[in-house]
């Protein structure tokens, strides 16, 4: 297939976010229906009609391009460019009504065998807060660039960890919690990945880090992290998941977070 624009994909993307964005602010106090219910996690019926306007809005644009999303995936798996979507990234926060919760978006190109985020949406329908990032470009907070923090000593930190849900992680998790806790300024476990990605990007937070997650969670925010002048480091975890580490490129040797993500 041709050449996307990027420019173009970026101005879709961020027309879908701040539609699935509406549904969730409009839906906000009304009861909300789970579609399942595990034992660290809730899926609900917005979950998946976001996405289906999210999938409409892209696809109407651009219909030769396939999408990942963690509602299900549509169009050839082969394509050349992909969509990368969490359509509502922190839904358990949302469930319980507490306002943290927000839309991802990524276009992914594909590269030998492998992908690359070639831009990053993250919206924020509650405090109305839009990320967006194209590769080689900067990373902008409702189109003013930010930057990472330049906090370098652990314990001037504001460090947030995310926490998978089988025993196995857990327990690999929590001693690095306590640890943590004691070296750092402040932990914060929040619950959104794509947010804490993007307060990283923005100078909020200084580390985010995250024992197994999912490739949605993490593909517009990591472009975010990087192209604000910090760093996104990932390896393949079992299960087609990813661990992953976003700072602002002077905490995550200092803090020895090997073994969490080996």
């Amino acid at each position: 297939m041709k050449t996307v624009s990027t420019q173009s994909a970026l101005v879709v993307a961020v027309k879908a976010a701040r539609a699935a964005g509406k549904i969730m602010r409009d839906n906000w106090h009304r009861p909300k229906r789970v579609n399942s219910a595990e034992a660290h996690d809730i899926k609900l019926e917005l979950d998946v009609r976001c996405q289906k306007l999210i999938t409409k809005i892209l696809h109407t644009a651009f219909p030769d391009i396939s999408l990942l999303g963690e509602e299900g995936d549509s169009g050839d798996a082969k394509t050349e460019y992909r969509w990368v979507v969490d359509p509502i990234d922190g839904t358990v926060n949302y469930f319980f009504g507490m306002p943290h919760a927000g839309v991802s978006i990524a276009l992914q190109r594909r590269k030998g065998k492998n992908y690359k985020t070639v831009l990053g949406v993250i919206y924020d329908p509650f405090t109305d807060e839009l990320w967006t990032t194209t590769r080689g470009g900067k990373t902008k907070l409702n189109g003013r660039v930010v930057r990472v923090s330049k906090r370098g000593k652990p314990g001037e930190a504001v460090v947030a960890m995310g926490f998978s849900k089988s025993r196995e992680n857990m327990e690999k998790s929590l001693p690095h919690l306590v640890r943590l806790a004691r070296r750092t300024l402040k932990i914060r476990i929040m619950g959104s990945a794509a947010l804490e990605l993007a307060y990283v990007a923005s100078g909020r937070l200084d580390l985010y880090v995250e024992c197994t997650i999912n490739l949605w969670d993490i593909a517009a925010g990591a472009l975010m992290v990087e192209n604000s002048g910090g760093e996104c480091w990932t390896r393949p975890a079992p299960g087609g998941k990813l661990r992953m580490c976003a700072d602002n490129g002077l905490l995550r040797k200092k803090l020895q977070l090997g073994s969490l993500l080996c």
